[in-house]
């Protein structure tokens, strides 16, 4: 998503009850079966053989995965924007196309007002997953203030609303819409230590003051976007305090293997979004150097499951681990028409929902 706000742009989504499959019980066991001993059967990991059959292992049940959308997937990256759709109409649409979790995007697009918002969403069926910030903790402590001012009233707001998390994005190193360069591409030691140290400090406050669990996420344009800065983020800091939000589509656009993170750190995997990216879009916005806006402008953000990473594998990685998890797609979108997102997010609904979810 995108949208600027203290540092950096501003807001993502929800998401929907998770459909799990039930699995199906195994038939009867033969008398003197090697399957079974007095009449009951022995389930081992791997194929079970029942008088003389093999039944494949049950997949990872997906029923801990809760599903949802946000304003991105609106083209929604501002607080206030001409081009965006008003925010009653997100909120009738997003319940139209069948999710029940949303996120509460850019602060201020909607109604800042627990109780006005309360009212709002419960009223369409919908509840609120998490909140998001954009910080530049790698400045240092001199940001500190003025990023927990930005940080307080969209946590608060999250709070209210029930959520149980924070999305945090780091600030952009140029311009989302523009390509200016605001500051060198790669950290210096000196201020990755303070992302580091500032995010666990972030993560230790929210939770102490909102009880929220801060996660980051990692960012086309930003210091946290491929696997070396995410995989050294990670190993930097405290599983206790900082959690990671993995979006497939930005993890993809920086060269991430979704699948791999997930396998290889799911211990700190604490809320997903899904995208996807059009590699050919792709491979264009590499070749020219584009940013991030204008990559979104040209549609390198793309309709499931029409582009990479597949969702498929990352669900059923995801699901292995075992853990309740937000899955929010996001498919950025800004600017759009205001008819576009509705039929696209009924579309990936459904096809979410033959996923499993």
């Amino acid at each position: 998503m995108s949208g600027h706000s203290a540092g950096g742009r501003t807001g993502p989504a929800p998401a929907a009850p998770a459909a799990g499959r039930p699995g199906s019980a195994p038939g009867p066991v033969p008398a003197g079966s090697p399957a079974g001993r007095d009449g009951v059967l022995t389930l081992l990991r791997g194929p079970v053989k029942v008088a003389g059959m093999t039944k494949p292992p049950t997949p990872p049940s997906l029923s801990r995965i809760r599903v949802g959308s946000a304003p991105d997937s609106w083209g929604v990256w501002f607080p206030d924007d001409p081009r965006q759709v008003p925010w009653q109409r997100f909120l009738d649409e997003v319940a139209g196309s069948g999710y029940e979790w949303i996120e509460l995007g850019p602060y201020g697009y909607l109604p800042t007002d627990p109780g006005v918002l309360a009212e709002e969403t419960a009223r369409r069926g919908l509840r609120v997953s998490a909140g998001t910030v954009f910080t530049g903790l790698h400045h240092g402590p001199g940001v500190w203030e003025r990023t927990w001012a930005h940080v307080a009233e969209n946590a608060a707001l999250a709070q209210a609303m029930g959520a149980r998390h924070l999305v945090v994005i780091p600030s952009f190193w140029r311009d989302d819409r523009t390509g200016e360069v605001l500051e060198d591409r790669v950290l210096s030691p000196e201020r990755w230590r303070h992302l580091t140290t500032l995010t666990e400090r972030l993560g230790r406050e929210v939770r102490e003051r909102y009880g929220l669990r801060i996660v980051v996420h990692p960012h086309a344009d930003t210091h946290l976007d491929d696997e070396e800065s995410v995989t050294r983020f990670l190993d930097a800091t405290d599983p206790e305090a900082v959690a990671l939000c993995l979006d497939t589509g930005h993890y993809a656009y920086a060269g991430g293997d979704s699948v791999k993170l997930i396998e290889t750190y799911g211990e700190r995997i604490g809320y997903l979004h899904l995208k996807q990216v059009d590699p050919a879009v792709l491979a264009g916005v590499r070749a020219e150097g584009l940013p991030f806006g204008p990559a979104v402008a040209r549609g390198v953000m793309c309709e499931p499951p029409t582009g990479v990473p597949e969702l498929e594998p990352v669900l059923a990685a995801a699901a292995a681990l075992d853990a309740e998890l937000f899955a929010i797609v996001e498919q950025d979108m800004y600017p759009c028409p205001p008819d576009a997102p509705y039929p696209i997010a009924l579309r990936t609904r459904g096809y979410l929902r033959s996923c499993g979810l």
